[in-house]
């Protein structure tokens, strides 16, 4: 069995954005040359998230809203966290809603995917270099 390692790096100018990391995990999968096995692409920040899902806008700014309501930016004095000096607790909250990581099958030197499937790297804490850790195993 072999295995590749393989880090993104990423800084979005605003707190939050979402990027589509699948041509890159792509080329991860290619510099590899495993054709059957499995790939782990996951966040290496805990005010980030990596998950699957349909590459359209109108879902991303759903997203967006949707987690805004379940754990607002602001006002940063409702939480715990930020009475630290941190101004990024919703990010954390928004990062465990959201997930650290996905694991795709690799069939045929290509990630098998379901219809529409796409990998996102979601940054809720931005305006820094954040990484994310692609891990290819298999033959």
């Amino acid at each position: 069995m072999k295995s590749h390692r393989q880090e993104l790096w990423f800084e979005a100018p605003q707190r939050r954005a979402f990027f589509n990391l699948t041509p890159q995990v792509n080329q991860c999968l290619r510099d590899s040359g495993i054709r059957e096995g499995l790939c782990l692409v996951n966040a290496m920040h805990i005010t980030a998230s990596v998950f699957i899902n349909d590459d359209e806008s109108g879902l991303h700014a759903d997203y967006e809203r949707w987690l805004e309501k379940l754990a607002p930016e602001k006002p940063h004095g409702v939480y715990d966290h930020n009475r630290t000096g941190e101004d990024n607790a919703d990010a954390h909250l928004k990062r465990t809603i959201m997930g650290r990581e996905v694991v795709i099958a690799i069939t045929g030197g290509k990630l098998d995917f379901g219809p529409w499937e796409q990998i996102f790297y979601g940054e809720f804490d931005g305006r820094r270099k954040k990484r994310v850790l692609v891990k290819i195993i298999g033959e």
